[in-house]
């Protein structure tokens, strides 16, 4: 499911609207969304062979879901279920001359404490805060890395980190409703490249993505 086709989706479901899917203590509230992870790299140094040689990773595009409890009208505890592809590039020199290094896979569980100001309204704002816990997993070298240095081990490090939010609930009908939602978080790493011709190389990451989403939910 792509982004798009959300977003048409929701468009479409505008001209539909109808009575309040408020939220209320007890309820579930469970989300369908279409996201985009942009990170907000800054990588050191390939070191030690490279100085002065950064690392960019590119953005990703995949559905995701998440379910709210609602412990009062207006306190809210939310888990976010998505995994993403990346992949790191060289920006420049050698690295840079091979382009594409590696790629990855990124679970990343979230949880945030939400305030919903507007429970009984049509349209509900709400903000976040919370915790995240980054799994990489699948790591692998790319071709062309290869190809330059040899057969190569990828391995990155998970990460700790907060996790902040934006969002809105805007009613479709009695229980299902839009959602648009920005989350920042902190995500670092350590990306270590065990090379047969250039020895093991580490850089340092902070990936801190802003992740766009836009989607459907349902209350239950």
């Amino acid at each position: 499911m792509s982004v798009k086709t959300i977003l048409l989706g929701a468009a479409a479901g505008c001209a539909v609207l109808a009575g309040p899917a408020e939220a209320a203590q007890g309820d579930v509230l469970v989300r369908l969304r279409g996201i985009m992870v942009a990170p907000n790299e800054k990588s050191g140094s390939v070191l030690p062979a490279f100085p002065g040689e950064k690392v960019k990773v590119d953005d990703s595009v995949m559905p995701e879901v998440d379910v709210t409890y609602m412990a009062t009208d207006h306190i809210g505890f939310e888990l976010i279920a998505a995994t993403t592809k990346h992949s790191a590039s060289g920006r420049s020199g050698t690295t840079g001359g091979i382009g594409k290094l590696a790629s990855t896979w990124v679970l990343p569980p979230t949880l945030t404490a939400q305030y919903h100001f507007l429970p009984e309204g049509k349209i509900r704002p709400y903000v976040g805060a919370g915790v995240n816990y980054t799994l990489f997993y699948s790591e692998k070298a790319s071709g062309a890395l290869e190809g330059a240095v040899g057969a190569t081990k990828v391995h990155m490090s998970d990460s700790f980190g907060w996790a902040g939010q934006v969002g809105v609930d805007i009613d479709l009908n009695e229980r299902m409703f839009l959602n648009f939602d920005v989350k920042y978080i902190d995500i670092d790493t350590t990306a270590r490249l065990s090379t047969a011709g250039a020895g093991v190389q580490r850089v340092k990451m902070e990936l801190d993505p802003f992740v766009f989403g836009v989607g459907v939910g349902m209350k239950f």
